[in-house]
């Protein structure tokens, strides 16, 4: 993309915030900003007032990016304050349940983003934690608001600081680029999901863990979050690419709709570990099955066997005084002849019934 002839362009220090006479609001209390004006010089950490006069500069070229931590208060009271929103919309960034969605008001786009990663400094390799990425989009500026430091922000703040020509493609085109690492990162997750899965069919087919029941849950469940997590943002992106609005020119919805084939490939995605994880749980209760078969049919042979020996036994160990081979003196040694004989013919029926 070719840009502009303009003077080279020079880093503003950051201005110190006048919050009234003789007092001055620390530098934490301030947002993340920056601003490129229309010559191509690059601010960064603005005021509260260089803010509004920033929102109010729309000459062609001119874009403000400011990033918002929603734990801060100070901070949070500027979407109101400085730039006007709807406070319906400001309550939203603070609700860490606020469904993912998609809404127009007057002058700006309102999106909520789910974003979804592993949580750390737990026992359970399994467990997620989801965190809310929340855009204001206008004609001339974007303002990103999440409680927790993200990956997707932070990469995106870089890419600015390296190139600040990113911000002359307009703030949708930033805004983009935020919500495209935002859904790249699932793509970690669920090659982690696949080590899962394989791992979990190593376990069931080659060495039958009986264990590894407990895992084929924890790891379906996950499945089933990620899918739960993800069903919404299909219909936000979908909606960001396919309907008309002033805050996103058809030429960048082009680059939406790459997001939303993102999207649906995550789902596919799950959709095939989703149908493994049900096959490697079959498999898992077939082979419980199939040996329990095998250990029932080891103790039906024996106790048919068996019965030879305990029918002769108790024939021939009643108490009356005439029992056939009773004085004969290889009397012993022909009963047990007779019942090895009587187990060997159930065997060979057994084995000719092909029922062992």
């Amino acid at each position: 993309m070719t840009t502009p002839a303009h003077p080279p362009r020079q880093e503003q220090a950051p201005t110190p915030v006048d919050d009234g006479p003789g007092r001055r609001l620390p530098d934490q209390h301030l947002p993340r900003s920056v601003y490129r004006d229309a010559d191509g010089q690059v601010s960064r950490d603005l005021a509260p007032k260089q803010l509004v006069s920033s929102l109010r500069d729309r000459a062609p070229g001119a874009v403000l990016w400011v990033d918002v931590d929603s734990a801060n208060r100070h901070q949070i009271a500027m979407l109101e304050k400085v730039f006007g929103f709807h406070p319906l919309a400001v309550e939203d960034t603070l609700n860490p349940e606020s469904r993912v969605k998609v809404e127009e008001y007057d002058g700006y786009l309102f999106a909520t983003v789910r974003v979804v990663r592993f949580r750390e400094n737990t026992a359970e390799p399994y467990d997620l934690e989801t965190i809310n990425l929340y855009v204001f989009l206008g004609r001339n500026f974007l303002v990103t608001v999440h409680a927790e430091p993200l990956a997707s922000v932070t990469s995106a703040a870089e890419l600015v600081a390296r190139t600040p020509d990113v911000l002359a493609r307009g703030p949708a085109r930033l805004a983009h680029a935020i919500m495209d690492r935002a859904i790249d990162a699932y793509f970690p997750i669920l090659d982690q999901v696949d080590e899962f899965v394989e791992g979990l069919e190593h376990r069931v087919f080659a060495e039958f863990d009986e264990a590894a029941l407990h895992d084929i849950f924890s790891v379906k469940r996950l499945v089933l979050s990620l899918r739960r997590y993800l069903a919404p943002q299909r219909e936000l992106f979908n909606v960001l690419t396919n309907r008309p609005t002033p805050f996103l020119p058809p030429e960048t919805q082009i680059y939406f709709r790459d997001i939303y084939d993102h999207v649906l490939r995550i789902n596919d995605s799950l959709e095939n570990d989703r149908e493994l994880l049900s096959s490697t749980m079959d498999s898992y209760l077939t082979q419980v099955s199939n040996r329990l078969g095998l250990v029932t049919k080891g103790l039906s042979v024996f106790a048919t066997l068996s019965v030879p020996f305990v029918a002769v036994s108790g024939m021939w160990g009643m108490n009356f005084e005439l029992i056939p081979l009773a004085t004969h003196p290889l009397g012993f040694w022909l009963m047990l002849a007779l019942q090895l004989g009587l187990g060997a013919a159930l065997l060979a029926v057994l084995r000719w019934r092909k029922l062992i």
